[in-house]
């Protein structure tokens, strides 16, 4: 019989990873609540019509990439392609502007994307997303950029490069938009089929195409620099000067526009080497209008999302740490095993990473199992251990050996365990 496997560019988190999928978490939530950040959890599936108006009815993530179908209801529904919709949809429809001015929540989940599979990139991937409502000072974007930048190299990141623009406002947008449309339309020649549908349907999205031939023509496209307003102007001089008394580096890239409608004003990316071309490791931006636009209150809100699997393809291999126990009891003879069986689930309960054989194999078997498990002691007991009431402790690393008593044994380990 054929073997089933995964879906293409569905991928299984095997344990390593998950381990470290965990740890990078824990990261995420020790430095996000330090920030006063609070986790929201949004559903995966939404109404389709919710990335319609975010992201935008023209966008490449719109028309190519989202898993919609008709339910049963024949209502249209969509696995959430990227997760700052769903949490202002929930940030909405909870009216959680009444409770507080100043609002700041992350979440961590799995997104879909109908997209070629690559390095770090898959169908089925997992982000962690944090947005601020409420507040729309320059502090506000040097604070998540900031944030941003401590988070990754926390969990493990180097030499990576922050790149930062501003998009304007929406006065800013349409006088940028109306100089790329006069570009676009002397340069047709020289553009690929989907940046000449691009042109007439959403202009700005040519800065995102990867056809060589479009990305030499583009590079001499206007820039949105030379558009901005003089209030934009001001408040991306004022992001810049936070970011450099944080001593935070960045480079301004004039012509990144973000792959998504909703921006305005700040926008970033990070970006590392370790992933080849496709090397964006995470971004975001400011998005003054779009809780209004999705029927909420005018408030306005910054965020980024990162790539979780793009971000554990990153992290030196020294850096992916495998899993560890603490104790592993290896027996020889009945009496031996019962104990253990007792002992075993104490310890566990104690905190202690604990594990144990059922199987009559030898010992050297099970300490060679106890090696496997990167186990920092082993406990030997057989049942003359059992009869003269003292057991053997190895440490796993030096291989020295220690006699413990059976009476206050619990004690003992956890005792050695925790102070090791």
């Amino acid at each position: 019989m054929e073997k089933i496997t995964a879906i293409r560019g569905f991928k299984d988190i095997l344990p390593d990873d998950a381990r470290r999928f965990w740890e990078v978490e824990s990261i995420a939530r020790q430095v996000f609540n330090s920030f006063g950040c609070r986790e929201i959890r949004t559903p995966i599936m939404e109404k389709t019509e919710l990335f319609k108006r975010s992201i935008g009815e023209t966008t490449d993530i719109v028309e190519k990439e989202m898993y919609t179908f008709a339910d049963r209801d024949s209502e249209f529904l969509t696995l959430r392609p990227e997760a700052t919709a769903s949490v202002i949809r929930a940030y909405i429809e909870h009216n959680m502007s009444s409770a507080e001015q100043i609002t700041k929540l992350f979440t961590i989940g799995p997104m879909f994307r109908r997209e070629r599979p690559q390095k770090g990139r898959f169908r089925q991937f997992n982000q962690i997303d944090v947005e601020f409502f409420g507040e729309d000072k320059p502090q506000a974007d040097g604070e998540i950029i900031f944030m941003l930048m401590h988070f990754l190299t926390s969990a493990g990141l180097r030499d990576l490069e922050l790149e930062i623009n501003s998009l304007g406002c929406p006065d800013c947008r349409f006088k940028f938009k109306l100089a790329v449309i006069n570009f676009l339309n002397k340069s047709e020649k020289n553009l690929c089929p989907d940046c000449i549908r691009r042109a007439v349907t959403n202009p700005l999205r040519v800065f995102d195409c990867k056809v060589e031939t479009c990305a030499d023509t583009i590079a001499n496209a206007p820039t949105i620099l030379h558009s901005l307003c003089s209030s934009c102007i001001n408040h991306f001089s004022q992001v810049k000067s936070l970011l450099n008394d944080l001593n935070v580096s960045f480079i301004i890239n004039p012509r990144m526009v973000r792959g998504l409608d909703y921006y305005t004003r700040t926008a970033f990316e990070v970006k590392t080497n370790a992933l080849g071309a496709q090397n964006a490791i995470a971004g975001g931006g400011r998005y003054n209008s779009l809780v209004s636009e999705l029927g909420g209150p005018e408030v306005p809100g910054i965020g980024f999302a990162v790539g979780f699997e793009r971000l554990i393809a990153c992290l030196p291999e020294d850096g992916k740490n495998k899993f560890t126990n603490d104790l592993f009891i290896a027996t020889l003879g009945e009496q031996a095993q019962k104990f253990a069986f007792t002992l075993t689930n104490e310890l566990r309960r104690a905190g202690i990473v604990a594990e144990m054989d059922y199987a009559d194999k030898s010992l050297k078997s099970q300490l060679k199992r106890a090696d496997k498990l990167n186990s920092s002691f082993a406990l030997i007991i057989g049942d003359k251990e059992i009869e003269e009431k003292k057991v053997v402790l190895r440490n796993m690393q030096t291989k020295d050996q220690q006699t413990i008593p059976l009476d206050g044994l619990l004690e003992s380990i956890i005792k050695i365990i925790k102070e090791r």
